[in-house]
């Protein structure tokens, strides 16, 4: 793959930081060109419009944070339950600062485009579901170790972690803040004890 031109990619950063603070609606292409410092002649050089913008977004978002979390270091662990508590309280440390700077872009633009811009809410299906995959290796691998027996799948328990940290960055943005955010993910981190039957260290 050919790499991308320098102003495509100020246009798609620009687009991360813009549509997570203001939402998609409320981002024209005006403050997208004003935050990449670009005129919007270099905007339509290379997308059709904000929804195709919006689309490349998604794919740029899962592009940046999938380099992220691959480089994180919740993979050390030889058990994979641990990997899973890692990963877990890695995302709970991301929580720091306001809103914009820690919510998921996917999230943050499906809610808003669902049902008018198929394109873009499949953009961000993919970009879900796709960590959403990645997680559940390491989960799948902790059910065959630790759960055998257990009567949920590891596809559906990955896609409940991305639900809970969705929530969790809907209740941020209602309170203007991370501390109801952490919260939630450490109640996940309570379940996931509870499901792999898994006293956390410290505990009796």
């Amino acid at each position: 793959m050919a790499p991308l031109h320098e102003s495509r990619i100020r246009l798609l950063d620009a687009a991360l930081a813009v549509f997570r603070a203001k939402g998609y609606a409320a981002t024209r292409i005006e403050d997208i060109c004003t935050a990449a410092g670009l005129t919007k002649g270099s905007f339509f050089h290379h997308f059709a419009g904000k929804e195709d913008l919006a689309v490349a977004a998604a794919e740029h978002w899962s592009e940046v944070t999938g380099e992220l979390f691959r480089s994180a270091p919740y993979h050390a662990p030889e058990d994979p339950l641990d990997r899973v508590m890692a990963y877990v309280a890695f995302r709970k440390a991301l929580l720091q600062g306001r809103p914009a700077e820690f919510t998921c872009l996917a999230g943050t633009l499906v809610q808003e485009t669902f049902e008018t811009h198929p394109a873009v809410r499949e953009a961000c299906e993919e970009s879900i579901s796709c960590h959403a995959a990645e997680v559940a290796k390491d989960i799948a691998a902790a059910r065959e170790r630790h759960a055998p027996d257990a009567p949920w799948s590891a596809d559906s328990l990955a896609l409940f972690t991305q639900a809970v940290l969705q929530g969790a960055f809907i209740l941020a943005k209602a309170k203007v803040g991370p501390e109801v955010a952490v919260g939630c993910v450490e109640h996940l981190e309570r379940y996931l004890n509870l499901l792999f039957n898994r006293h956390p260290r410290g505990s009796s």
